[in-house]
């Protein structure tokens, strides 16, 4: 059987970037990059907030980048994904697709998180041309224009508040008769002129012919008051919240409520001794590809040191 020293699982930018600290750091390592190889970045057009891109680069091309300079370091970065993962003894045993099974004496888990969407087949359609689960991302190129947000809790709210800077207006789209989100966050969404809250309302269309220029929402569905009617939109943003990527582990690791792994607070270090998380899976907060990259990297340098004590 194969034997490697860290066995990395995910290809964002977490991924990439412990993969590039432990090469560098001539620990045997190996990235299987899953499903998505370069992670959620690639569904994005152009990005403007990673450090050293001034004139912004393309979320594709950025984690094509990544790769390379793993690579080029001496990675070994693997198409294919990890099944599941023994770690109730170590060296932990990896089952990879296809039934061949590796061994590894640390693991960093970097598979992300996936953005919950409405289940629209609009949603796919209008991928990159409108549709976004990342106001922080995305909210910039919607300078001026009008924009709307799906959701009712914190998350909503906070981008729904944060996009009503930058857009000439936000609509939020409640499928309840109220926010769910905490009383603060909803003084602050009530307080902005900009931002119309359609409560009862749910999104059940997008349209367009170069991207998305409106949205089909129904009013009180299922009910004798049920109405139907369009708004108009530039961008069409889902903040229902994300589901991280952890159900290979098999409920191996201690998670917090929302799903997330738990890591130590100055550690990535998680309730196995030997594996380590970076990136979205263990960020509930941040998910920006800039603290994913510095994540993956303080993982690399947590597995240095554990292998070193061994």
């Amino acid at each position: 059987m194969e034997k490697v020293q860290c066995l990395i699982v995910g290809s964002g930018p977490a991924g990439y970037t412990a993969a590039i600290y432990t090469a560098r750091a001539n620990v045997k390592n190996v990235l299987f990059e899953g499903f998505q190889p370069g992670g959620q970045l690639t569904t994005t057009t152009t990005i403007e907030n990673f450090p050293g891109f001034p004139a912004g680069i393309d979320g594709t091309e950025l984690m094509m980048k990544m790769r390379e300079q793993a690579v080029n370091v001496g990675a070994d970065v693997r198409s294919g994904f990890v099944q599941s993962i023994d770690m109730s003894k170590r060296p932990f045993v990896a089952t990879l697709d296809g039934g061949a099974t590796i061994e590894a004496d640390t693991v960093i888990v970097a598979t992300g998180a996936s953005a919950k969407y409405l289940g629209l087949d609009d949603e796919k359609k209008y991928a990159g041309q409108g549709v976004s689960a990342c106001a922080t991302c995305d909210g910039f190129f919607y300078r001026k224009r009008v924009v709307a947000v799906v959701g009712g809790g914190d998350t909503a709210c906070e981008e729904a508040h944060y996009l009503s800077n930058l857009a000439s207006k936000v609509y939020m789209i409640v499928r309840k008769d109220y926010l769910r989100a905490s009383a603060a966050m909803q003084q602050r969404v009530m307080e902005k002129e900009n931002i119309e809250i359609l409560f009862n309302t749910n999104t059940v269309g997008l349209f367009g012919d170069n991207g998305v220029e409106g949205a089909h929402l129904v009013k009180y569905k299922g009910t004798d008051k049920e109405e139907l009617f369009d708004i108009a939109i530039d961008g069409f943003f889902l903040a229902i919240g994300h589901q991280p990527n952890t159900a290979f582990l098999g409920g191996q690791l201690e998670l917090d409520e929302q799903g997330y792994i738990k890591t130590g607070l100055a550690t990535t270090a998680t309730s196995v001794e030997g594996v380590f998380a970076a990136g979205d899976v263990a960020d509930p907060r941040y998910r920006q590809a800039v603290a994913a990259a510095g994540t993956g990297c303080r993982a690399a340098l947590d597995v240095e040191k554990f292998l070193a004590a061994l």
